[in-house]
């Protein structure tokens, strides 16, 4: 047997696959290793551009508050943001009524 395929069907016919199933298990992992790294490579990609278009549109006052945010954190530990949300959602409810 000279390629990986002849070796496969050889230990596939022979049922020497049940007693190599590590082997066997190997070889499926070698075949599909290059798919496996393709698709998590184009997932990083779509998420990198993902991200950069998403800072691209950041209005700079929003950056601004998010980064003294960050900077302040300690001042901002004693808000609760769920109530922020919360009073936000509700006000939006408020104005469709209306």
């Amino acid at each position: 047997m000279s390629t990986i395929s002849e070796l496969c069907w050889g230990l596939t016919e022979t049922n020497k696959s049940q007693h190599y199933y590590l082997f066997d298990r190997l070889i499926c992992l070698v075949f599909t290793l290059p798919v496996s790294t393709a698709t998590t490579e184009q997932t990083f990609s779509a998420m990198e551009h993902v991200k950069t278009v998403f800072r691209n549109k950041i209005k700079e006052e929003f950056l601004a508050d998010s980064m003294m945010m960050y900077i302040e954190r300690e001042l901002v530990e004693d808000i609760d943001s769920d109530l922020i949300i919360n009073e936000l959602y509700s006000t939006k409810h408020r104005r469709v009524q209306l």
